[in-house]
């Protein structure tokens, strides 16, 4: 698993550390993980996202694309859930389907991760079962903001692409085949379209 820096949390051995400032060494993890996925695409290491990166591209898309369709949806749940969606690679790390790892383990793996991170919290338990109710896209926030986590990746893999860097047409492919709100198929589809007009930069001038 490539990270920027070692885990965070290391830096508070034998040091006592409240609760939340030790929350915060651990959920900080996100900020040095990289998105394996783009590494094994091409993408540069000085280029590649971070988990964090993501978290806070998907959790504005939500709030700006919710806002738009309330009351239909719970806002604010929209925007934690979003926020915390990711927070079970703190300690799980970035499983991607090439790691070949089977998905009951990899959730099992990364619930651990919440817990860890999330127990030692005034309302982590509150937070702690929106993650699962993220995991299982029960309700329509849940659906909501998992769709948005695909169309972001898309989003990121055009912008990518723009760049020089990577292929982005196997990303549209999958994000395509996960989202079924009209109204984020008509973000994808204006995607595809501009990566359809081409001029995107020649990769010897991208830093690649």
């Amino acid at each position: 698993m490539q990270t920027k820096t070692s885990h965070p949390a290391l830096l508070l051995r034998d040091s006592p550390a409240s609760p939340l400032i030790t929350a915060y060494f651990e959920w900080s993890q996100l900020k040095q993980l990289y998105r394996q996925g783009w590494l094994r695409r091409g993408a540069p290491a000085n280029r590649c996202e971070s988990v964090a990166e993501h978290t806070f591209s998907v959790a504005v898309l939500a709030m700006m694309l919710a806002d738009a369709r309330a009351p239909a949806l719970d806002a604010l749940k929209v925007l934690r859930m979003a926020l915390l969606h990711d927070f079970g690679e703190i300690y799980a790390g970035d499983i991607t389907p090439a790691d070949g790892v089977d998905p009951a383990d990899k959730h099992a793996l990364e619930r651990r991760s919440i817990h860890q991170v999330l127990d030692k919290l005034p309302n982590g338990a509150l937070y702690a079962a929106l993650w699962q109710e993220y995991e299982s896209g029960a309700t329509p926030e849940a659906r909501f903001v998992r769709q948005i986590d695909r169309l972001d990746m898309a989003l990121q893999a055009v912008l990518y692409e723009r760049a020089g860097l990577i292929c982005a047409e196997e990303f549209l492919v999958s994000a395509a085949a996960a989202i079924t709100d009209p109204d984020l198929q008509a973000v994808l589809r204006d995607a595809d379209a501009l990566r359809a007009s081409g001029d995107a930069d020649d990769p010897r001038q991208a830093g690649v």
